[in-house]
């Protein structure tokens, strides 16, 4: 199977290059019979190619049986037309990558809340502006003083999405709560919620509950174990994902997944943190949890119990890894760096 790792920008390279060294070392230990790729996306590529994401990168993604995305810096990006484009964007949309999984567990004793829940994220439309329309932007300004942003929801997307979430929760606690805002956007949010609910006549042993957006923020402080699966939109998810993360114990240890019919891109749930890029102290956890996904992804559509299992090994050797406290990284309260708690995974597997 080939793996195709981009580096990013900020601490991405940093990150990145912790998950190619523990996929190296499982592919040789356990024999995956993975091909490893990395290569260059975002401000480094662009003064070389004049792109963010340059064409060679693209067909290597669309010929790749999963992705590692590491985190990019969008916010420094030029315009489009200027060679600033969203690799992220563009392989979820290009791709079709139309399922967003983001789990939160608390992962150390004592720090964070007791939650376990996945996120389920719509992927493809929503309120962002490069994932509405066909041709042009989503966001667009009439006059100097006013601007508009369009948001997208259709019926085949809420409905896709809806089954990912409805099969997760009928194999974990049988509870999918449902997150919108339609008594405000009664006809976005309406054709999410009405789609869902016709779904779910699918998965009679589902229990269904209906949440407003600004319930679940405040309910995911106060009672973060009532939930389990939890569904909803594309800005939505992205907004409570991080907020129950950081209940869990930090965005640094957050996963993510995106994944269509054909392919999956693993991407932690965190930015690139320019802050400290290359001083050797960003936490890997949230990438190499990705990567655990990924695998784990592959071995199941695959039916290859040994990329399960590779996926399972790395969850455990976070987690054991993180039972001490002298060796996780500074966000965590700790004092390695990111090469030294890469060791420590390798040493655990």
């Amino acid at each position: 199977m080939d793996i195709l790792i981009l580096e990013g920008d900020g601490i991405g390279p940093e990150i990145a290059a912790s998950c190619a060294s523990i996929l190296t070392h499982l592919n040789a230990e356990r024999n995956l019979g993975l091909t490893l790729e990395r290569r260059s996306v975002g401000l480094a590529t662009l003064p070389i190619e004049g792109t963010t994401l340059p064409s060679s990168v693209r067909r290597a993604a669309e010929q790749a049986d999963g992705i590692v995305l590491a985190p990019l810096s969008t916010f420094s990006y030029p315009p489009a037309a200027e060679g600033g484009i969203n690799a992220s964007a563009e392989f979820r949309n290009g791709l079709n990558l139309f399922a967003n999984f983001r789990p939160c567990r608390r992962r150390r004793a004592n720090a964070g809340a007791d939650i376990d829940l996945i996120m389920v994220r719509e992927n493809t439309e929503g309120f962002y502006a490069c994932r509405t329309m066909h041709a042009g932007s989503g966001e667009f300004m009439p006059d100097p003083e006013t601007a508009f942003a369009l948001r997208k929801i259709t019926s085949g997307a809420s409905r896709a999405i809806a089954r990912e979430a409805l099969l997760l929760a009928s194999t974990r606690r049988n509870k999918l709560t449902v997150v919108h805002k339609a008594n405000v956007l009664k006809l976005s949010d309406g054709l999410f919620l009405e789609t869902v609910r016709s779904a779910a006549t699918e998965f009679p042993s589902v229990e269904i509950e209906e949440q407003l957006v600004d319930a679940t923020a405040a309910l995911l402080v106060r009672e973060p174990a009532k939930f389990d699966v939890v569904l909803t939109t594309n800005m939505f998810g992205d907004i409570l994902s991080n907020e129950a993360a950081e209940i869990a114990g930090g965005l640094g240890m957050a996963p993510s997944l995106n994944a269509g019919a054909d392919r999956a891109m693993a991407q932690a749930a965190h930015g690139s943190a320019p802050d400290i890029a290359g001083q050797n102290r960003a936490n890997p956890a949230g990438l190499i949890l990705s990567n655990a996904m990924l695998l784990n992804w592959l071995g199941q559509r695959a039916r290859r119990s040994d990329l399960v299992e590779a996926a399972n090994a790395i969850e455990l050797a976070i987690d054991t890894a993180l039972s001490d406290p002298a060796r996780c990284t500074p966000d965590q309260g700790g004092s390695a760096t990111t090469v030294q708690f890469t060791e420590t995974i390798i040493r655990t597997l």
